[in-house]
């Protein structure tokens, strides 16, 4: 493909082309999981909630849920879809975000609002820090159950929460 006929290709294409590449990737990805180098959820629990080579810590205050993630140097996520916008936060380190409309490179500290129905790959071209911060409008600390709250893990899940919302 040219450069000419990539200018051509409208965003919905692009968004199309993202979403299917980056959903057989993670497909990919879960299928070859090990727990070690490759760290994916599963069927009963699709999110990472942490693990050794990604380590998250959960805060809860008042109404407010904020989640860290430390990234490692050539760590990859694929994150979940977030159903609400919220406020990111690069703490250290420099990461890449690419999604259905962009690719950007952040370099510690920043700040970034993360729009409803995104999906995000993150990529640590050195050790990072990055938060979330959610509202949590039941005050739960259960994990699990936030999750349900703020986030699809396929874009049909998430469609079908638009829909019923």
């Amino acid at each position: 493909m040219t450069d000419s006929s990539l200018c051509v290709r409208s965003k919905t294409e692009l968004a199309r082309d993202f979403r299917s590449n980056v959903t057989s990737l993670e497909n990919t990805l879960k299928s070859m999981a090990d727990g070690v180098s490759v760290i994916a959820g599963t069927e009963n629990k699709p999110i990472v909630t942490d693990s050794e080579a990604l380590p998250i810590r959960h805060f809860f205050m008042d109404g407010v849920y904020v989640r860290e993630m430390t990234m490692l140097k050539d760590t990859m996520v694929i994150g979940a879809i977030h159903k609400h916008l919220h406020m990111c936060f690069l703490l250290t380190g420099k990461i890449t975000v690419s999604n259905e409309t962009e690719v950007v490179d952040h370099i510690a500290p920043c700040i970034i609002v993360s729009t409803p129905g995104v999906k995000r790959v993150l990529y640590a071209h050195e050790d990072s820090i990055w938060i979330n911060a959610h509202k949590n409008e039941s005050n739960t600390e259960d994990v699990d159950q936030l999750e349900k709250e703020i986030v699809a893990v396929s874009y049909e899940e998430y469609e079908e929460y638009i829909k019923n919302k």
